[in-house]
């Protein structure tokens, strides 16, 4: 550190550029606050008032809940998305923080204090001793306020954007959670159904074997496959409580998921086409956006540490008050001063803050490029299996659950009437059961995928 003491006639000079300067530094301060807050996307205010379970009397009834009101629900009181609203708070907070320039510092000091001459009579302001009121302000040189506010607007921005894609994540994930649903239902249906036709079948055939008409290993197979349904059953009713749990989990409520109950049927529509909208998909994605912004912090962030090498100044006011008295004539009255402080880069230039910045760039372009790779997988594949799955349902239902059906009720009349075994009748019913039980998975996966590229087409049609 080096410290200049200058005279009293130059300090007003002095004092006056400093002035100059600070002025400068808070219109361009003003001007980059402006800016980022223009480029930035609208402001989301994270607020407890939000509607959710407090709210009663917009709760609807979860016995008959819709898929919309399912996705209402999660956007009101999912915890991912309200973690990334309060996400956005706190990088509002550290924007706040980066355009906060230095505050001046206030030094008060008494010296000069001799005990063997005294300080003298008279009052406070007359003792003999030294007394300094100082001020020093920092200086802050090479734009390095701009270059932070730069910086923390674009993790600003990032976390809307991440807020955003919070948003689209929640409603696909609510719209899939909503969808399992539906699909357990079904599946429990038709668990229920085929045990009650087994029993049927069983007390069917004990009245054939009572007669001779049937062999008892036949009727010991039917008891068999009658218990096995029976544990389908079991085992369907516990998959639609983990899918009523899921459901209420992805909604956010604490409730208890047994008063859970989806009306909706299935999506009837055909899916949107995006093959040709994959590259502008990409450019609208939320996530991507986001990962830019990083980019264009981790940019701004490795120009402040380049901004490091120009030095800042303090620059420092001084009053100071030494009045003489019979004992002691030392004193030197009223006098001011003006000190300017300088850092000396004599053993470090910030070469690791540089380097570390340097990579942070590297890191946030490879990130965007995971994005971007990513993205465009995702969409590909979600494409692929929306079309593999429309394909497939439509073939369930114009021809093979009406086969299997057919098949299925032909045995069925065949075996009351003897005309074949137990066998043959067993299994028509499981060709059928397996039949249905597939065809809900091939609606239930075109269900996700459509509703998921109808949200991306919403997305390109809100942009």
């Amino acid at each position: 550190m080096m410290t200049y003491c200058l005279t009293r006639r130059s300090w007003k000079i002095i004092a006056l550029l400093g002035a100059a300067h600070i002025a400068a530094d808070a219109v361009a301060q003003t001007n980059s606050v402006t800016e980022a807050n223009f480029n930035a996307s609208p402001k989301i205010v994270v607020s407890n008032d939000q509607p959710g379970l407090h709210d009663h009397e917009l709760m609807p009834s979860l016995s008959q809940l819709t898929l919309a009101q399912a996705v209402k629900l999660a956007l009101q009181n999912n915890h991912d998305l309200r973690s990334a609203q309060i996400a956005i708070g706190n990088a509002e907070a550290m924007t706040t923080i980066a355009g906060a320039a230095p505050n001046p510092t206030l030094t008060l000091q008494t010296v000069g204090i001799n005990p063997a001459l005294g300080i003298g009579p008279g009052n406070l302001k007359q003792k003999t001793v030294d007394s300094t009121i100082r001020v020093d302000q920092l200086i802050e040189r090479g734009g390095k306020r701009e270059l932070r506010l730069a910086s923390a607007g674009h993790l600003e921005k990032a976390s809307r954007l991440d807020w955003i894609d919070a948003r689209r994540q929640t409603q696909q994930a609510a719209s899939a959670a909503y969808f399992d649903l539906i699909a357990a239902q079904h599946k429990l249906r038709i668990a229920r159904e085929t045990a009650g036709l087994f029993q049927v079948t069983l007390v069917a055939a004990g009245k054939r074997k009572s007669i001779g008409d049937i062999a008892g290993a036949d009727v010991a197979r039917l008891r068999v496959d009658a218990l096995r349904a029976e544990n389908d059953a079991r085992l369907a009713s516990a998959d639609l409580l983990r899918a009523k749990m899921n459901l209420t989990l992805m909604l956010g409520l604490k409730i208890q998921p047994d008063s859970v109950q989806a009306i909706d049927e299935w999506p009837e529509q055909r899916i949107p086409a995006l093959n040709n909208e994959m590259e502008k998909l990409l450019q609208q994605r939320p996530n991507i956006l986001a990962a830019k912004a990083r980019l264009d912090a981790a940019v701004a962030a490795r120009k402040l540490a380049i901004a490091s090498r120009t030095r800042d100044v303090s620059v420092g006011l001084q009053f100071e008050h030494y009045p003489t008295s019979p004992g002691n004539t030392q004193g030197s009255g009223n006098s001011y001063g003006v000190a300017l402080q300088i850092p000396l880069f004599t053993r470090y230039e910030f070469q690791g803050e540089i380097r570390a910045a340097e990579i942070a760039v590297d890191a946030a372009q490879e990130n965007l490029n995971k994005h971007i790779d990513a993205a465009r997988s995702e969409i590909a594949v979600v494409i692929e299996s929306a079309q593999a799955s429309e394909e497939l349902l439509r073939r369930f239902k114009m021809d093979l659950l009406p086969a299997a059906k057919h098949s299925a009720d032909a045995a069925e009349f065949a075996f009351k009437n003897g005309a074949i075994g137990v066998m043959d009748v067993l299994d028509a019913r499981r060709i059928y059961r397996a039949t249905e039980m597939d065809a809900i998975n091939a609606q239930t996966e075109f269900a996700k995928a459509f509703t998921t590229l109808r949200i991306y087409a919403q997305e390109m049609n809100d942009k």
